[in-house]
């Protein structure tokens, strides 16, 4: 039985060594869905598309359709996000987490989500730019791609009874912010500036999520980072070597910076 052709644009998530010269790589296609495919002699240095498999690009492919894998057999770079995100620590590893959120988001093959596949899009460029902390980047795809997928945290009325209104008990397990007839056992109890962080990148409000304190910050990826993985049952294992902070460069002590002559 003859083999189908067929083409997509999507977005490279992931890579696999596949024998000495091959790469299974993980696909988001934007009409395909989440799909893997076959990429033969990528690793060779005499490949002609191997820089353009990278992890975080947006490339236009040309596939064969096979039962479990399919066979890429052109590829013709979109946007090639990979370089700039993995020049920086930071954006590396949120890309890595928005990369495995993806995939997690979108379990069936096939399945295709145009909403992910933009708010990925969107979230590997942000990183490239660099206009934004990449943590705030990455909890924003977090919040907007549960949105999505449904699972959107109450953050403006009691996730219970609909009271509305700024609440300040968080509870995982009902579904966001609770009111305090609602609240239920082991609600914990952010700051008000944690909730104003999550509404506005919810909301797109940059001005107000890049002008938060580094504390609210942490409080806000910890409540995403925990509703994302209440709602998925399992774990998503790149958001524990995401880089939360930033790595400022320590000066050598005078003495061992000169040359010695």
């Amino acid at each position: 039985m003859q083999r189908r052709f067929f083409r997509d644009d999507a977005l490279v998530l992931r890579t696999y060594k596949l024998g000495e010269a091959d790469h299974i790589v993980s696909l988001f296609g934007r009409r395909s869905g989440r799909m893997r495919a076959v990429a033969k002699g990528v690793r060779r240095t005499s490949s002609k598309f191997g820089a353009r498999l990278s992890p975080f690009g947006h490339v236009d492919l040309q596939l064969i359709e096979g039962r479990n894998l399919h066979t890429v057999t052109q590829v013709v770079g979109v946007d090639l996000y990979g370089r700039r995100i993995a020049e920086d620590y930071q954006r590396y590893t949120a890309a890595c987490a928005i990369s495995e959120t993806a995939e997690r988001l979108t379990p069936e093959d096939h399945e295709p989500s145009l909403r992910v596949f933009q708010l990925t899009l969107g979230a590997f460029r942000a990183l490239a730019d660099g206009a934004y902390p990449p943590p705030l980047v990455l909890d924003a795809y977090l919040l907007r791609s549960m949105r999505v997928s449904g699972w959107a945290p109450a953050l403006t009325e009691c996730a219970v009874c609909g009271l509305p209104g700024e609440h300040r008990a968080f509870s995982v397990a009902a579904g966001g912010c609770v009111c305090r007839n609602c609240r239920p056992a082991g609600s914990t109890h952010p700051s008000p500036e944690a909730f104003s962080l999550m509404r506005a990148l919810t909301s797109g409000d940059w001005r107000t999520a890049t002008a938060t304190a580094q504390q609210a910050r942490n409080e806000a990826s910890g409540l995403v980072a925990a509703h994302l993985q209440w709602h998925l049952e399992r774990s998503v294992r790149s958001l524990s070597y995401v880089q939360r902070t930033e790595l400022r460069p320590v000066a050598a002590p005078v003495a061992e910076s000169v040359e010695k002559r």
